[in-house]
């Protein structure tokens, strides 16, 4: 999975510019904080949105989430890219703002479990040409399969990141994916029974 559809050049780059806005924020820059926003806006709110369903609560989140950045701006130590670090404190905010509203996260998903089913998460997204049918689909997925799915697929993020930004080992990631897929292709099969 790339990380976004940018050339690498250009992800390179914009790295490259996070990083160094980044250390200008640690330093006091407002400037550098508004260069920040701008760049990662778009990304921050689509990505609460998505989790949230609620346009006012992922401003809310994008906002809180650039606080957090102003504020700790010195604890990125470059482990991960900056795109990777930002959603991991978006993720934060999410999980909180949902957990004020009384939703919780599904139990933990055993992470020894294989990644071997034979239809792939893209194959089962890709094979249906009924958009409604695989919103539906995704709607009945729990929390904490959907969100995988939606970070592989629509944030294109890899299982490492995932695995950085929902604070979880590797394995855990692979094990919801593995379960989000089989879910998906059993409701995909079902509901397309169901159509005339």
């Amino acid at each position: 999975m790339a990380g976004n559809d940018m050339p690498d050049s250009t992800a390179g780059q914009e790295a490259e510019v996070s990083e160094a806005l980044l250390a200008r924020i640690a330093a006091g820059s407002e400037e550098a904080l508004t260069a920040f926003y701008r760049l990662h806006e778009g990304s921050v709110y689509a990505f609460a949105l998505r989790r949230i369903g609620d346009a006012a609560a992922a401003a809310d989140v994008l906002n809180e989430v650039m606080l957090e950045v102003w504020r700790g701006a010195q604890r990125f130590q470059g482990r991960s890219r900056v795109r990777t670090w930002l959603l991991g404190i978006t993720h934060h905010k999410v999980v909180d703002l949902l957990r004020k509203r009384g939703r919780h996260e599904a139990d933990e998903l055993p992470p020894d479990l294989a990644d071997t089913d034979a239809v792939s998460a893209v194959d089962a997204l890709s094979g249906t040409q009924d958009a409604v049918l695989l919103r539906q689909c995704l709607e009945r997925l729990p929390d904490t399969h959907r969100q995988v799915v939606h970070m592989a697929f629509f944030d294109e993020l890899s299982y490492p990141e995932i695995a950085v930004i929902l604070a979880c080992p590797e394995g855990t990631v692979k094990t919801r994916m593995f379960h989000a897929r089989a879910k998906l292709k059993r409701c995909l099969a079902a509901l397309g029974a169901e159509a005339p």
